[in-house]
């Protein structure tokens, strides 16, 4: 099945019915009064996540999705359909833009979700709705509304938990086969792999992680050479990158480092949040000779700037298993715990009351002041 992972189509919800104008007329009733129904509502343009689709491949030839639009009222106080809602399957991890604006509508990241993105037209009220005690006869209704019209932007982000990234042919079809059962084309030139690739590792304890493999990258990917940078947007979404470096380039007179820093320049350039990613640094293809001379100047340089590197083999398996120890211990790191203040013991305050008592309490006796008596009150005023 052909990968496509970006297409554009227009949408339209259905128009709400129109009102309908209509008396009553039957025999020996005079004047029924009004009886128009109202409208019926149309269709809205619905979204929902198909977790069995992995391309947007159907929307690349039909581009035009229309909704039906709801029935007119009819007399008797009959109400038009209401029109049953378009519902368009995508694939976890698409996300729906405004093509005019920009501005991102639904980001479908969960199984079974649903998004009404155009909503339907209202449909119009019937004459019924208009008549009162001095307008018995309206001879007007309502009409239904629009449904909404837009065009968007369909963009698949694949939902991994760790990305592999490196330069063609670096070994990270070899390295995805190795660690899950996904079988991806694996030959000995470069841009093998041509769109991303998924596959589940069962790791330790019964966890378990989707790793994504992503098209190489080489120098100048920014503007344009090679694939360019359009898949890059498949591991925006992992939270640790592994960058594989083939240290048997230094046959074709490539550095090693240098390859290392050409990506991670490519990648700042497409987003300088998914270039401060956390990365796990393999070297690759240990099994051939020549790379294993390339492997101790290659880990004394990355030494330097505090970086670790695990050699590799995706071929014989060699290194594969701390390779995982280490993405695993970055994926199911547990955060620490917030560092608690020691509360400061508050001393207590004591009511004026009962510093008052014990101030006088320490008083000497013959300081204390006697209260006077009232028979000494009236002897002082004789």
């Amino acid at each position: 099945m052909k990968f496509v992972d970006e297409v554009r189509i227009e949408v339209k919800a259905g128009d709400g019915g129109d009102g309908a104008v209509a008396f009553r007329r039957e025999k020996f009733i005079e004047k029924g009064g009004p009886s128009g129904g109202d409208g019926g509502n149309g269709g809205s343009i619905v979204f929902e996540v198909d977790p069995q689709l992995t391309t947007l491949l159907d929307y690349r030839y039909q581009q035009h999705h229309f909704a039906r639009a709801g029935g007119h009222g009819l007399g008797s106080d009959c109400n038009g359909a209401a029109a049953d809602d378009l519902v368009l399957k995508v694939p976890l991890g698409t996300l729906i833009r405004d093509e005019e604006t920009g501005e991102l509508l639904a980001d479908m990241s969960q199984p079974e979700q649903r998004v009404v993105v155009a909503q339907g037209g209202r449909g119009g009220l019937g004459n019924i709705n208009f008549a009162t005690s001095t307008r018995q006869t309206p001879r007007f209704a309502q009409d239904g509304t629009k449904g909404e019209h837009k065009h968007l932007v369909l963009e698949l982000r694949l939902l991994a938990d760790v990305g592999l990234l490196g330069y063609p042919n670096a070994g990270k079809s070899t390295l995805i086969a190795r660690i899950s059962r996904a079988r991806p084309k694996i030959a000995d030139y470069p841009f093998t792999t041509l769109v991303p690739n998924l596959g589940v590792v069962a790791y330790k304890d019964g966890l378990s992680f989707v790793v994504a493999d992503i098209p190489g990258l080489i120098e100048g990917a920014s503007e344009g050479v090679g694939l360019g940078l359009q898949f890059l947007r498949h591991v925006e979404r992992c939270r640790v990158l592994v960058h594989l470096v083939d240290l048997s380039a230094v046959v074709e007179g490539r550095d090693p480092l240098r390859d290392f820093d050409i990506i991670n320049k490519e990648l700042a350039r497409y987003s300088p949040a998914l270039a401060a990613k956390p990365q796990v640094v393999v070297a690759n293809k240990l099994d051939l000779p020549y790379a294993r001379e390339a492997l101790l100047p290659f880990v004394a340089a990355m030494k330097k700037r505090r970086v670790r590197v695990f050699p590799l083999s995706g071929a014989t398996g060699e290194g594969v298993g701390a390779m995982l120890d280490a993405v695993a211990q970055v994926l199911y790191a547990k955060p620490e715990p917030p560092v608690k203040k020691k509360a400061v013991a508050k001393q207590k305050v004591a009511p004026r009351r009962q510093v008052k008592a014990k101030a006088q309490a320490k008083k000497p006796v013959a300081a204390r002041k006697k209260p006077a008596t009232k028979a000494g009150k009236r002897k002082g005023r004789a």
